[in-house]
């Protein structure tokens, strides 16, 4: 008989908290408002998702949390908290943790999703484009293929604008949460592809922690580190007064040459 695998798993990328927690024949989980509550909702949601569960956080075989891109807050939250954890289970001696991409469990979840209606099975060969909301007007996009019970990325994350998305050619799903958000700005051709709607979820987290824990990406919990894809979020008030000071030049430049 197969060694049954105790994950606890979160993401706090989106607006949405997901948790979940697996002794490796059930799954219990939990979800609600995300975002800045995250912080002060994320660990009473983990301890009570454990109670539950009937598990310690040292009968854990790992922690798995969304490692980003994401919200620069909910990944500085989530890998807080996984080191916090880590670090107090076991009397100190710790755990590892499992940083995984958000964007490969939102393919993932995509894909569950769809192999709930489709009849797909786990060696179903499988491509998704994967985007997600990155807020300033902005999207990251990765694209993955699903063969076999293995995700592999098929190209480093990208911070596009909408207008400029081009998927994968051999994609056979679009998913994420742009659709709504994006609708007058993505490329009209898009409308002929298959979309879905989905988010990164720690139930997601958790199907693709077995795997990656077998390939050795599980880490020391000091090593519960963010995947920042944009350098910054916002602009300096130095910049702020420069852009409004060009802006301010180029108005006469501009009324000028409608007038003629």
């Amino acid at each position: 008989m197969p060694e049954l695998r105790k994950f606890l798993a979160f993401d706090t990328s989106t607006d949405h908290l997901s948790v979940a927690v697996t002794d490796g024949l059930r799954v219990w989980q939990h979800s609600g408002p995300g975002g800045a509550q995250a912080s002060t909702t994320l660990i009473p949601a983990v301890l009570a998702l454990l109670a539950e569960a009937g598990l310690s956080l040292g009968a854990l075989d790992a922690i798995a949390f969304g490692r980003g891109p994401g919200s620069f807050t909910g990944l500085r939250t989530a890998c807080a908290v996984a080191q916090g954890l880590a670090f107090g289970a076991n009397h100190g001696a710790g755990i590892p943790v499992l940083p995984i991409d958000t964007l490969m469990a939102l393919a993932e979840e995509a894909r569950f999703q769809r192999a709930a209606v489709t009849g797909f099975t786990h060696n179903t060969p499988f491509r998704v484009t994967a985007l997600l909301d990155a807020r300033m007007d902005e999207m990251y996009m990765q694209s993955y293929e699903f063969n076999s019970g293995v995700w592999t990325s098929l190209h480093d994350c990208e911070l596009i604008r909408p207008e400029n998305l081009v998927p994968d050619p051999a994609a056979q799903l679009l998913a994420g949460n742009v659709f709504g958000v994006y609708a007058e700005r993505l490329p009209a051709g898009l409308a002929s592809l298959a979309q879905a709607q989905a988010l990164p979820t720690a139930t997601a987290l958790l199907r693709l922690a077995p795997a990656l824990a077998a390939a050795g990406q599980c880490v020391d919990a000091a090593l519960a580190l963010p995947l920042y894809v944009r350098d910054k979020v916002a602009l300096t008030t130095e910049e702020r007064a420069r852009v409004k000071a060009q802006a301010a030049l180029a108005a006469p430049v501009d009324q000028a040459f409608i007038s003629r």
